[in-house]
């Protein structure tokens, strides 16, 4: 005997066992039961997902001598056995749309569906598989018998690209009832493979099966097609080295240890990460497309720690979720963006060498330690104010401001003042907590002369950031941090700005380059006065204030 395909083999036989497609395989099935089955339909959606197998469940429902009042043929009868097997029937007609596009088919068609069935009980069926494919003509010609079908006759068009049919022959549309099927997911696929498997006494590993089912990408044909590929290899049990050998798929292992070297940020080995792959003899595109879905898992377990892929097991899941605590989730969406534009710019799709485009995709991902938030440049910049730091709040304070009677009465510690350029160096220490963006301009700023009457004086190189410390959102925070590790009720500073260094000799050269929230508001007009001249006239004749 000949061998059977596991996808024909296994093809399904009732409206129940068609997986996913309840919302289709439902309505049809109630309809056969209450006798109110349409005389057109259009069944779109991928390949693979049982769109002719429906049609067929359908032509066998309602040829069924042996119906059962729910809906549902029998499967067993000749009549079911001869149509689930797509064999020659007079009542119910398979045609390939592709190889049949033209007006003369259509036309024979149509004279065809003229005739009555071949008992007084039966139903005639006609399913153009690829019904896309038909020309606008061959359309034109079944539009009549569409819109007044002969009584009995089913006409079912089943496409993978429904949008060409609306570009066509649009008025077709109208006269059927259109049901768009989903893809399978890989849960479903799996359970699938799982029962065919069962059923041909064949052990297997799930995540071996997985595998596959991810290669399958929602097709239910393209994954029994995908096993029988496998069983070739070896039909004894269906193992992961199996499908790995098989199908090409990159292992899991593999994808995690690339997210290891980009969390450890080693650049280097990215190049020999690449070269393992070719040596293992992997398809880099194939590789992408497997990027691209770990780092969407990644994002997902990093804005929801309780997530579960249904298809993955406990151990592989929890090895991702470890990965994914060495990102932030912003990271990981910088990361899936630079994948995506890889293949929506078409860059994947046109080089003969995508070698080097997966190399500077993970050489980019690694360099991420180097990327800043541009709201911290702004705030750097003086652009928008730094958010104020979130304190937690204390204890309330008693009602009752006596001790307690077994608690040691603690006399207070008198404050004790220290030179301000000593509790300086405490606030530089925190500059991250005092605003972002703050900490390299703190390091950067130097001590010129701390004054009698208390008053800090800073020299701060560069024009931006002798702005940014003298700005109304910066100045009073660091006065009062410094008033704070100084020991003192208050504390004064003024910013010097220029290219001059610091020591005290400095100090009267310096005075005159003081930088206040006056004289930042000064320069910034005067700036804006240099850009736009008619400003200052403006300002003279009007007497205008600048206002931040």
């Amino acid at each position: 005997m000949s061998y059977l395909a596991l996808a024909r083999k296994y093809r399904p036989r009732r409206f129940g066992d068609v997986q996913t497609q309840e919302h289709v395989s439902e309505t049809l099935k109630r309809a056969v039961a209450g006798n109110r089955v349409g005389h057109a339909y259009l069944f779109c959606g991928p390949r693979g997902v049982g769109k002719t197998t429906l049609a067929r469940i359908l032509a066998m429902a309602l040829n069924c001598p042996r119906r059962a009042p729910d809906g549902e043929p029998c499967g067993e009868c000749e009549d079911c056995e001869r149509i689930w097997a797509g064999h020659t029937s007079l009542d119910v007609v398979e045609i390939d749309a592709a190889s049949n596009r033209g007006v003369d088919d259509a036309r024979e068609l149509r004279e065809r569906a003229m005739y009555a069935p071949s008992e007084e009980e039966r139903y005639k069926v006609y399913i153009l598989d690829e019904a896309h494919m038909l020309t606008r003509e061959a359309w034109n010609a079944l539009l009549k018998i569409l819109e007044e079908p002969p009584p009995r006759v089913i006409f079912v068009f089943a496409t993978t690209e429904a949008r060409k049919i609306q570009q066509t022959a649009s008025p077709i549309l109208s006269r059927c009832q259109r049901f768009d099927f989903r893809r399978i997911g890989t849960g479903d696929i799996m359970n699938r493979l799982g029962e065919v498997l069962s059923g041909e006494d064949i052990a297997s590993d799930p995540e071996a099966l997985r595998a596959i089912a991810r290669k399958a990408n929602g097709g239910m044909r393209d994954g029994l097609s995908l096993l029988d590929q496998v069983l070739a290899l070896s039909d004894e049990e269906v193992s992961v080295d199996t499908v790995m050998r098989v199908l090409g798929v990159v292992a899991e292992e593999r994808y995690l240890e690339l997210f290891d070297l980009v969390a450890g940020h080693r650049h280097g080995a990215v190049f020999d990460f690449v070269e393992t792959l070719i040596d293992e003899g992997h398809d880099l595109v194939e590789f992408y497309h497997g990027l691209a879905e770990k780092l969407r898992l990644l994002l997902r377990l990093s804005l929801d720690p309780d997530f579960t892929p249904g298809s993955m097991t406990g151990e592989m899941r929890d090895a991702y979720a470890r990965r994914a605590e060495a990102f932030s989730p912003g990271d990981l969406v910088r990361m899936l963006a630079m994948s995506s534009s890889l293949e929506s710019d078409g860059s994947l799709r046109r080089t003969g060498r995508p070698r080097v485009l997966i190399e500077m995709l993970l050489l980019r991902m690694s360099y991420l330690d180097r990327t800043v938030e541009l709201e911290e440049i702004i705030r750097a910049l003086g652009g928008a104010p730094a958010p104020e730091p979130v304190v937690p709040p204390g204890p309330e304070p008693s009602s009752d401001p006596v001790p307690p009677p077994d608690s040691p009465t603690v006399p207070p510690t008198p404050s004790r003042s220290r030179p301000l350029a000593e509790g300086w160096k405490a606030v530089v220490a925190e500059g991250r907590r005092i605003g972002p963006g703050l900490s390299p301009i703190l390091h950067a700023a130097t001590v010129v002369k701390e004054t009698s009457d208390g008053e800090l004086l800073l020299h701060v190189p560069g024009e931006l950031g002798s702005e940014r410390l003298a700005s109304s959102d910066v100045l009073p925070k660091l006065e009062e941090a410094l008033a704070l590790h100084s020991g003192r009720d208050s504390a004064k500073i003024s910013i010097v700005a220029g290219d001059g260094g610091g020591g005290e000799g400095s100090a009267a050269a310096t005075a005159s380059a003081r930088v206040s929230q006056e004289t930042v508001r000064a320069g910034r007009l005067e700036e804006l006065v240099r850009r736009a001249p008619y400003l200052e006239r403006a300002v003279a004749e009007l007497d205008l204030e600048f206002v931040d």
